[in-house]
């Protein structure tokens, strides 16, 4: 397009689970020209894996449905308005799916949705293996050849590109799997402004808006260390105006609880981003040692300075395999003595297992309120009375992670007096999947875009 003045992105979740009602307030109280919507990370891909495996048609972000329907009387009054979301997860043809059947309902059966796939690697490893990929674990430097456990999804994480490209062949709405964060902000604003893909400081400028964004409420005062200072209880979601230089100003709707300060945008800037003169994405090597921040009007920081370089010629992959199963249980244990008293009761649970035959692999105990959430930066009261026992374990073997679901019970009237918390039933056991995290070479990887009136999707 290239003749924007301006690009305007507000984001309205920054990961599945996030405020339901954040989008469309988002959406009614500052005028928009894209709604970024973002549900992915790693635990996240694990658990739409989990879902697809039980629902061949599910392993998306459902939320994402929930929240478009209430998006619907926007849509219509805002012709303008798009919407740029991973939700599609492990399965996004079936979000677009289920996507179209809300939009038909609201009247909007003629708008184009866009998908992007191509991220699913996991039935292409052993053809990626045979072209010489070795997937080596970035942390460890091991071979996945070496694992010897089963793979349960593997997506890379693709950039903005696919993106601009679905809006610019007019999709209203764009669903991907795995892309880098940043991307939701970066694709728009490369299609709105008509930037090349070698334009790396106005690409960087977007990423840094993108990353800064990204989290949600977590720009805009979340998680801020002033926190009793302002009202997060009606926290406004972040907003960028992205000039064609790159440069952006942050804020949030006006009315709306929260802060957009130097601090608080400062606070998010730094956040998760390993090497700060190198954070890498699929679509630029941005540096953030450059960036400068200046608060220009009350709720409103100016964002630039940043400097760009090529990207990679790889693509981040997070892969996920079968690591055994998990359960984890907890009791409420009272009295002068709980502390001693509740790694006596753990201790009683292990050693009836051990009596039945069963020894876990993996086993973790702590007594939380004992000041063991954050080892060795504080000490329990001395009038302490109260911790709450939870003992989580980990194991190859099913059948001996459901014997320990069955030790707390027991306690209720085998153990120490001053138990209780147990009507909560057993524990859960569920598989576990691992992180392994990698990299393919971007060539390797082939993205597709499809775009159709909702009508079609359906």
């Amino acid at each position: 397009m290239g003749n924007r003045v301006t690009c305007t992105i507000g984001n309205g979740a920054g990961f599945l689970g996030d405020n339901l009602d954040a989008p469309r307030r988002l959406v009614e109280t500052a005028r928009l020209d894209y709604l970024t919507l973002e549900y992915l990370a790693e635990l996240t891909l694990s658990i739409l894996a989990r879902l697809k495996e039980k629902d061949p048609a599910a392993g998306y972000a459902a939320d994402f449905i929930d929240v478009l329907e209430s998006l619907g009387p926007a849509l219509a009054a805002q012709p303008r308005l798009k919407i740029v979301t991973n939700a599609g997860g492990m399965n996004p043809a079936s979000c677009a799916r289920a996507a179209a059947a809300v939009l038909e309902a609201a009247g909007l059966g003629q708008e184009p949705i866009g998908v992007v796939t191509g991220d699913e690697l996991t039935a292409q490893l052993g053809a990626l293996e045979a072209l010489g990929c070795r997937f080596d674990n970035l942390e460890t430097a091991a071979a996945l050849s070496t694992l010897g456990r089963e793979v349960v999804s593997a997506n890379a994480y693709l950039g903005a590109r696919p993106i601009a490209e679905a809006l610019a062949r007019g999709a209203r709405i764009v669903i991907t799997g795995r892309v880098a964060d940043a991307s939701l902000t970066v694709g728009p604003a490369a299609h709105e402004f008509g930037w090349s893909w070698d334009d790396w400081n106005r690409l960087a400028g977007a990423s840094v808006a993108g990353h800064l964004i990204e989290c949600g409420a977590q720009a805009t005062g979340g998680l801020y260390r002033h926190w009793q200072t302002i009202d997060l209880a009606n926290v406004g979601y972040p907003i960028v105006e992205i000039a064609a230089d790159g440069s952006s100003v942050l804020t949030k709707p006006a009315g709306s609880g929260g802060r957009v300060s130097r601090a608080t945008v400062a606070e998010q800037l730094v956040y998760e981003i390993g090497d700060p003169a190198h954070y890498l994405t699929p679509d630029v090597d941005v540096d953030f040692t450059s960036v400068e921040l200046e608060e220009i009007a009350a709720d409103r920081v100016a964002v630039r300075g940043a400097l760009g370089q090529p990207a990679t010629d790889t693509y981040k992959v997070s892969l996920a395999y079968r690591a055994g199963y998990t359960a984890a249980g907890e009791l409420l244990v009272y009295g002068r003595d709980c502390v001693p008293k509740a790694r006596a009761a753990a201790e009683m649970i292990f050693a009836r297992l051990q009596h039945s035959g069963v020894r876990l692999e993996e086993t973790h105990v702590e007594c939380l309120g004992a000041g063991e959430a954050v080892p060795g930066i504080g000490r329990p009261p001395a009038d302490l009375r109260e911790v709450m026992l939870r003992i989580a374990v980990r194991d190859p073997r099913r059948d001996a992670v459901e014997r320990f679901s069955k030790e707390f019970a027991p306690l209720i009237t085998g153990g120490p007096p001053g138990i209780a918390g147990y009507a909560n039933g057993r524990a859960t056991v569920r598989p576990v999947f691992a992180y392994w995290p990698t990299l393919v070479p971007k060539q390797l990887v082939s993205t597709k875009v499809e775009v159709r009136p909702t009508h079609e999707w359906k």
